[in-house]
């Protein structure tokens, strides 16, 4: 027969305390339950609406830039400075579409303006009216197409648009100027300006 091993005694402290109501045992894991549950709840919880939003982000980004067409607005700084398209004060209407690939990066913008703004705008491209020649539609057909512009057509007057190509070397942008003198009063402007990266 083994010898058993002789029982510690209870402490005093354990001696005196009254055996756990029921309740506060129930209480007591609940509130055990509760607090890990916060622990880790919490954070999961925090993670699972911080990737929400970041998918959200980033499909509004694939829809900006997947999507064909002007946007509404006037293009950023950086884009003004970089491809050379200042927009004059006042201007209305203005929208602009960017696109980058490889071989050519294009910054398409269209404003109206009032003719000191017109002149505004040759004079920072280093050309006047004088260079601009009429019925010349400077903007491709391609470039007609990607931005739904049309010079031609119903309605279309050839003798209201004036035209340019502003040639630079490279890192410079070349830029395709077409002017609607259609409205006596605002000409109506638009661009296509062109780099290699």
């Amino acid at each position: 027969m083994t010898p058993s091993l002789p029982r510690q005694a209870a402490s005093p402290d354990e001696q005196s305390r009254p055996p756990e109501d029921r309740r506060h045992v129930i209480r007591r894991r609940s509130l055990t339950l509760l607090i890990i549950v916060l622990l880790i709840g919490v954070p999961a919880g925090y993670l699972v609406i911080s990737a929400n939003q970041s998918r959200d982000s980033g499909k509004d980004k694939e829809a900006k830039y997947s999507a064909t067409g002007l946007t509404a607005g006037w293009p950023s700084k950086i884009q003004r400075r970089l491809y050379q398209v200042p927009i004059p004060h006042p201007s209305n209407q203005v929208a602009y579409y960017e696109t980058n690939n490889w071989k050519t990066s294009r910054l398409y913008v269209q404003f109206q303006t009032t003719h000191v703004g017109l002149d505004e705008f040759l004079a920072h491209l280093g050309v006047s009216r004088a260079d601009l020649k009429k019925g010349d539609i400077a903007i491709s057909a391609r470039d007609q197409d990607i931005t739904g512009w049309k010079f031609t057509g119903p309605g279309a007057r050839p003798g209201d648009y004036f035209g340019l190509v502003r040639e630079q070397k490279n890192p410079d942008p070349t830029m395709d100027v077409v002017v609607n003198t259609g409205n006596a009063t605002y000409p109506f402007v638009y661009v296509v300006s062109r780099t290699v990266p």
